[in-house]
């Protein structure tokens, strides 16, 4: 599947919305808390609207000002200027969490008939708060920012979740925009893994999104999580291409 990395970037931005946004010319500018980095970084997918280096200065500001640090979003194919890693580099950043985006279609090998005991809704309940904090190890702030961000998806988004025992063993959502399906939120409980409700979670949510109008959909992964690539790989999902956040080192 071709894949344009600067088309995709603009709808996963949009599908991720941060609390606070501003803009240097193409430059995307989000900013939340701190903790979930696709909303605590630069995108810069665009040529910014004034020289390089003073453009550099002004995001690295912004995010002074709310007590962020200046984190930029490489993403391959898609960074402008297609130099601006030499120019981070000379200031002091280096590259670091690498992740790939994979493709695939929304009819892939997960279609078939939608899971009566996976739950849907057009909004995240409690159960998303709980399964996010357990998943981040207790860091309730971390949680907090991510279920808030789930929370101001556009519509139509939707949330799915699935019980076992009871419990919410697992958990994900899509945003739908266009003819594209983001995957985000994907979580499973430690004790409910490798039990295929990953699978089952990213069935219901695509067969939701294709009722919905999406025909491709495109998911993230962090580059060192094979586990996490090889059971997406499995179903269907292709890498298209990757992105490092620039940050200056400790």
């Amino acid at each position: 599947m071709t894949v344009d990395p600067r088309l995709l970037e603009i709808v996963a931005d949009r599908a991720w919305p941060a609390r606070q946004s501003g803009a240097l010319g193409g430059w995307r500018l989000n900013a939340s808390d701190g903790w979930s980095l696709r909303i605590n970084a630069c995108w810069p997918l665009g040529e910014p609207d004034r020289p390089i280096d003073e453009a550099i200065d002004a995001a690295e500001a912004f995010y002074a000002a709310r007590g962020l640090p200046a984190r930029f979003k490489l993403s391959d194919g898609a960074v402008v200027p297609a130099n601006l890693s030499e120019h981070l580099r000379a200031r002091g950043y280096r590259p670091t969490h690498g992740t790939v985006v994979m493709v695939g279609e929304a009819s892939g090998v997960v279609a078939g008939a939608a899971d009566a005991a996976v739950t849907l809704s057009d909004a995240p309940d409690p159960a998303f708060e709980a399964v996010l904090t357990a998943s981040a190890a207790g860091n309730a702030a971390d949680a907090r920012e991510r279920l808030d961000a789930l929370g101001r998806i556009p519509a139509p988004a939707r949330f799915a979740r699935l019980e076992v025992g009871g419990q919410v063993a697992a958990l994900g959502a899509t945003a739908v925009d266009g003819e594209w399906a983001g995957i985000f939120g994907m979580r499973t409980l430690p004790g409910h893994r490798r039990k295929g409700l990953a699978r089952r979670i990213l069935a219901a949510l695509l067969h939701e999104a294709r009722e919905l109008g999406a025909r491709r959909a495109y998911l993230q992964v962090e580059a060192d999580n094979a586990p996490a690539i090889g059971l997406y790989s499995g179903l269907g999902f292709l890498p298209a291409y990757g992105y490092r956040y620039w940050a200056v080192e400790d």
